[in-house]
């Protein structure tokens, strides 16, 4: 009796320990019942929507408004590849497969020089002599070119490079022109400082007016553009001072061409026609906002002429600007003060220095002082339309010139630019020289030019 009763208890303590497990396992088996339906339904609904999506790209296949719509998708599609296997011929490369771009420009003007204009189509200085006007037409200007950049990184950097080419070499003969070599460079870039070997403007006076008409030679020569291109190697390191402020350190010599200056030909033996020059730009610039800045920048010239045994030192202080204060507006120039310059396209016209007899056999060489600069005001019309007015003078020391020489030489002009395409320019200049002689004369010339521009 007693073991029945217990039989009894442990039958009862099962059923009691079974039943939550029981209702656990039913409420779980209910819960992904659940599921699982809701799954097929969403399935359903998804099969559906194909169904309805496959007939209606049926009926777009047939109806006539959804032909066209694929016929053109078709023939759009056909003419991408068509560029793209085009795209694979023509694509020019070096024999070390570095991307290569042909870039530059063919220029066509048409230009008059008033009575003192001589013989060159576009004239620095005004001459004493009183000719004919002066009239014709030239692409002697055009510029072709190659640039390149390497594809991949070297050290961490990148290198670019290009060569500008004009047809100004010959004469003004129309079927004696030869390609002159213009600019050259080799680049490396890294983050804050690059390297640069090859021939440009002089590394302490960078920029130059706008222009078509003055293209073989830059604007404002001998008028207060130091300008000439020359053979040079820089460094250049870049200091950011936040998120709106930089500076750029420029250094690096240059090669002079002493050959420049004006010179008796008994003294032309004793010159040394090439020398080393120490070059030096040093730019601040400042972000106003996404379309407006201002930049600063002072730089320096030092080098020496060696000419009959003596060493005439060449000494420039520079100092260059932009600012655009308004989004249409841009205020461009630069300044600079020094001595024997006509390696640099100044001192009034190759007047570098004077060589005085002191005594039989013995010679001084005297540097000619000089100081000029030039300026630019810019007024941007709309994308396609702009207006420039620049103008400038070189005026050396009248006490260091030899007899017959330049006292100051102005020159200034009005030009405005049209773009008819995005690669199509035509332009307008007036442009006027005016050149003052030791001896008193006091010439002008008027030059006028209509350019038509391809870039290309």
């Amino acid at each position: 009796m007693k073991t029945s009763s217990h039989l009894v208890l442990l039958f009862l303590a099962a059923v009691v320990v079974a039943s939550p497990a029981a209702a656990q396992t039913q409420a779980t088996l209910e819960t992904i019942t659940g599921k699982l339906e809701s799954l097929e339904r969403q399935n359903a609904d998804l099969l559906e929507q194909v169904k309805m999506l496959r007939r209606e790209v049926e009926s777009l296949k047939v109806s006539p408004e959804g032909a066209a719509r694929v016929e053109a998708l078709e023939e759009q599609l056909e003419l991408q590849g068509g560029r793209l296997a085009e795209q694979a011929q023509i694509k020019v490369e070096s024999s070390q497969r570095v991307p290569l771009r042909l870039t530059g420009m063919a220029l066509f003007n048409w230009f008059t020089n008033t009575r003192h204009g001589g013989s060159t189509d576009n004239p620095t200085i005004a001459s004493i002599a009183s000719g004919r006007s002066n009239s014709g037409a030239t692409l002697r200007q055009s510029v072709v070119g190659l640039e390149f950049h390497g594809p991949e990184a070297i050290l961490g950097g990148q290198f670019r490079g290009s060569v500008l080419m004009d047809l100004f070499g010959g004469s003004s003969e129309v079927l004696n022109q030869q390609v002159r070599l213009r600019t050259a460079s080799i680049e490396g870039q890294w983050r804050t400082r690059g390297f640069l070997v090859g021939q440009d403007k002089p590394i302490f006076f960078p920029r130059e007016p706008n222009s078509l008409a003055q293209v073989a030679v830059s604007p404002l020569t001998a008028a207060g553009n130091l300008w000439r291109w020359r053979p040079q190697a820089r460094f250049e390191q870049r200091l950011s001072l936040g998120p709106a402020q930089q500076i750029r350190l420029r250094v690096g010599v240059s090669q002079t061409s002493e050959e420049s200056a004006q010179i008796a030909s008994q003294f032309l033996p004793t010159l040394e026609p090439k020398r080393p020059a120490l070059e030096g730009h040093f730019q601040f610039s400042r972000r106003l906002d996404d379309r407006r800045r201002i930049e600063i920048a002072p730089g320096f010239h030092w080098s020496a002429t060696h000419v009959v045994g003596l060493s005439v030192p060449s000494r420039v202080f520079s100092l260059d600007w932009f600012f655009n204060p308004h989004v249409r507006v841009e205020f461009t120039g630069a300044y600079f003060n020094g001595e024997n310059l006509a390696k640099l396209g100044a001192g009034g016209v190759r007047q570098g220095f004077t060589i005085v007899g002191a005594r039989p056999g013995e010679f001084r060489v005297n540097p000619v002082r000089s100081r000029g600069g030039w300026t630019q005001i810019t007024y941007l019309v709309t994308p396609r339309l702009s207006f420039n007015l620049y103008g400038g003078q070189d005026d050396p020391h009248n006490r260091d010139l030899a007899p017959g020489g330049i006292v100051k030489n102005l020159a200034y002009a009005f030009n405005l630019f049209y773009r008819l395409a995005p690669n199509v320019v035509v332009g307008g200049e007036f442009s006027q020289v005016r050149t003052q002689f030791l001896s008193g004369q006091r010439p002008r010339n008027n030059h006028y030019d209509l350019a038509v521009a391809y870039l290309f």
